[in-house]
């Protein structure tokens, strides 16, 4: 028994209090059991995405290879000058030998489809590089069509009547000729990731990419990081606590919210229509990037040297240090695992945009790596775009293979993130 000051006594063995504190548990766990949901659900749904990317991309990190043995003749090459060799009828030579019963043009044509379109530059840079091969027989695993490489990977159904696949059953007969010779392997992958676009699916890399997305990172990095750590000391230790300050830092806030196009808009604008950057340069879209990137990194930066405890600046006053002494040699060394943090998540998300790279025309099509940031680029998310849109089917599987690739480098530049700020912490 206990009493108040203004109900009188409480029997909290009472059947009243139980029924209470019954209500109350009930109340927690259902709490509980709406935490647990929303993870799961949360958690499920990333896991189908995943799944989803992984099987639909899974295809794409293997390549259907045809191993040929190709006749070089020498009428067909002069040994004087390899490059100008007629290497197309060297590759319906080496097919005919292969399949001697296709006889008539439409056959040798179809028979011609089983390889990839190229095939004819592939051996003539493999004569270039070695020109004794001339006269004699040049093995090479060469990539195959993509129809071929689709029904390699059981994605074209043989089953169906010829007019629903785009294997015809004559094609079909010379696959399963090549299978029986086992000529017909499926290694990983390394083109798509060392070779730029193509018009074939069966070519088309992330090399190009890549690099664009790595030009244009470096100089969003370069703008964004000291500019934004700059303005983040000056408005956080020196700028003046008046309505002009407030106002600069609203309009901060409230550029880290703008939609990315708006930042792309303003790239094209300005800095190709006003100053001249060429378009579709890294140069172009990693200015826009920055851009979009300064608001979030002076915003971390702040929080960043807020965190640091008073009483650091404090103690370095008291001994005789100037405020520019306490910023540079106390406070922003121990702000520096949460501004670095901060700076790799915002590239990360910079890494991932579409929108102002698209607007400042980082989707061109292109056979070959930038070599600098004012030549023509494209980008990892601006290229899953452009291989979403194209109507092939090797395509599909290396969009979602693309995402995977996109998704590796954020995992890994999160990871990063997290480790330099483990690693440079300092607890006080």
């Amino acid at each position: 028994m206990s009493e108040t000051a203004l109900t009188g006594p409480v029997d909290w063995t009472s059947d009243q209090a139980a029924g209470r504190r019954r209500s109350r548990h009930a109340a927690n766990r259902r709490l509980q059991f709406y935490g647990i949901a929303a993870i799961s659900t949360a958690v499920g749904l990333l896991g189908i995405l995943i799944a989803t990317l992984v099987i639909g991309g899974y295809p794409a990190f293997f390549q259907t290879k045809l191993t040929i043995d190709f006749p070089i003749k020498a009428e067909y090459v002069d040994a004087a000058d390899p490059a100008a060799g007629n290497y197309r009828n060297v590759v319906r030579d080496a097919l005919r030998e292969l399949a001697p019963e296709a006889t008539t043009p439409a056959q040798q044509r179809q028979l011609g489809q089983l390889l990839t379109n190229n095939a004819q530059f592939f051996v003539r840079d493999a004569v270039v590089a070695n020109p004794s091969v001339i006269g004699r027989t040049l093995t090479l695993t060469l990539p195959a069509a993509d129809p071929i490489d689709q029904l390699n990977k059981g994605l074209i159904d043989r089953d169906l009547p010829e007019s629903q696949r785009r294997v015809n059953d004559l094609q079909l007969g010379y696959y399963d000729t090549l299978v029986a010779g086992g000529r017909v392997s499926a290694p990983f992958n390394w083109a798509l990731f060392f070779n730029s676009d193509s018009r074939f699916p069966e070519l088309a890399g992330l090399a190009g990419a890549i690099t664009g997305s790595f030009y244009a990172l470096l100089i969003c990095f370069l703008i964004s990081f000291p500019v934004g750590i700059a303005a983040a000391i000056y408005l956080e230790e020196f700028a003046p606590r008046n309505r002009w300050t407030y106002l600069i830092e609203v309009n901060i806030n409230n550029l880290a919210a703008v939609p990315s196009i708006v930042f792309g808009l303003l790239g094209l604008a300005v800095f190709i229509q006003i100053f001249g950057i060429p378009r579709s340069a890294p140069l172009a879209g990693g200015m826009v990037l920055a851009l979009m990137t300064l608001p979030t990194m002076i915003i971390v930066t702040r929080n960043a040297l807020k965190a640091v405890p008073p009483s650091i600046r404090e103690g370095a006053l008291g001994v005789g240090a100037s405020k520019h002494q306490v910023i540079m040699h106390h406070v922003l060394p121990l702000a520096l695992p949460g501004i670095l943090t901060g700076t790799i998540i915002g590239l990360a998300q910079a890494l991932g945009e579409t929108a102002p790279l698209l607007l400042v025309g980082m989707n061109a099509f292109i056979t070959s790596p930038p070599g600098g940031i004012l030549e023509a680029s494209t980008a990892l998310p601006t290229q899953i775009f452009i291989w979403a849109d194209s109507p092939e089917r090797g395509f599909t599987s290396r969009t979602s293979a693309g995402i995977l690739v996109l998704l590796g480098f954020l995992i890994v530049m999160n990871g990063i993130a997290i480790f330099l700020r483990q690693r440079l912490e300092r607890r006080w």
